[in-house]
């Protein structure tokens, strides 16, 4: 599943292959394996995996914006000019979603460890959890990044009863939560929000996400493996 693209060439020599994990690697084909011993899961059963994951959220919307008319010459004219920031501001996000549902999402300050992982997982993964299963039995998803590979966060999982499915880490865009991203980023893009504290204080009315249903179950659905 993970593959080698190669690079066409005029030159003599072999073509250059492009990267991608070492077989040996804890983030290769080893824990992929394990994925695809997965692959005969019925829909029912992948519809008790809840997916999660962080992504990167910036306030910066590349060249899109509005156009301008102006004449010739007028090209270097202020009134002609969009601002741009060199270094953008960025905030880290937490998600979960499953076919039932969608999570809260969670603003993440700071560098993610064990520690602050593992209240994630406490005051977000939970409820979210709950909301979505309530009383029934779940699995929970996350790639293999160090603090969601740590003994102590192994531990939390132990002492909640939690079954966990590890995926591979940078894998190339395997988990469904991608199309999730994808949905908010576009709302973003369309919100424009100035600020960080604008966003974080405002995200659910600033992308439409008022309630878990704002996404709709059936993209839930269709993003999860069948």
């Amino acid at each position: 599943m993970f593959l080698l693209q190669t690079q066409s060439t005029a030159s003599a020599g072999p073509p250059r292959s492009g990267i991608g994990p070492s077989p040996q690697s804890s983030s290769g084909s080893g824990h992929l394996f394990s994925l695809c011993s997965k692959q005969h899961w019925t829909v029912a059963q992948w519809s008790k995996v809840l997916f999660s994951d962080e992504s990167k959220f910036c306030m910066s919307f590349g060249n899109q914006g509005a156009r301008v008319w102006r004449k010739t010459g007028e090209k270097e004219m202020p009134k002609c000019l969009k601002s741009s920031v060199k270094y953008p501001q960025s905030v880290m996000v937490w998600g979960a979603m499953s076919a039932a549902g969608v999570g809260p999402l969670f603003f993440i300050k700071g560098r993610v460890n064990a520690a602050s992982y593992q209240e994630i997982l406490e005051h977000f993964m939970l409820p979210s959890a709950e909301k979505l299963y309530g009383d029934e039995d779940f699995v929970f998803q996350h790639d293999l990044a160090p603090a969601h590979s740590a003994k102590t966060t192994g531990k939390w999982f132990t002492d909640h009863g939690i079954t966990v499915l590890n995926w591979p880490a940078n894998s190339p865009d395997l988990n469904p939560i991608e199309n999730l991203w994808d949905i908010v980023k576009r709302k973003l893009r369309d919100a424009r929000p100035n600020t960080l504290d604008e966003l974080n204080g405002n995200y659910r009315s600033i992308l439409g996400l008022h309630n878990t249903s704002a996404v709709p179950q059936a993209d839930c659905l269709h993003a999860t493996p069948h």
